[in-house]
């Protein structure tokens, strides 16, 4: 029984791996480049694994567009828990103003006109 909500899930999974596969490896930037770029190949087949499947189900609830800011919002707060918990990166005031503002472009592609 698939609703609505399982692209959301299945984009939430499919995102904390992009994340990981194209952040994870700045915390070891002494590992060769070679086996870094494996390693994230390898992460981003599990991240396709997830969001293939969340946008063929997801179309059938939402057009592309609203699957693609979905997609964007999701990603955005992934990747600042990311960022903050394990990068140890602080969030700048101006880093969420502009996160916000794609939060914004949510209303604008799910507002019927």
């Amino acid at each position: 029984m698939l609703g609505k909500f399982t692209p959301v899930i299945l984009l939430t999974i499919s995102n904390i791996f992009m994340t990981f596969a194209w952040y994870g490896h700045l915390k070891y930037k002494s590992t060769a480049l070679w086996i870094v770029i494996l390693v994230s190949w390898l992460i981003a087949f599990l991240e396709y694994c997830f969001q293939v499947p969340a946008n063929r189900i997801g179309h059938q609830f939402f057009d592309a567009a609203q699957l693609k800011i979905m997609q964007e919002v999701i990603t955005l707060i992934v990747f600042c828990i990311f960022s903050v918990f394990y990068l140890k990166e602080n969030l700048k005031w101006n880093y969420i103003v502009g996160f916000l503002l794609v939060v914004l472009a949510v209303f604008f592609v799910f507002k019927k006109w």
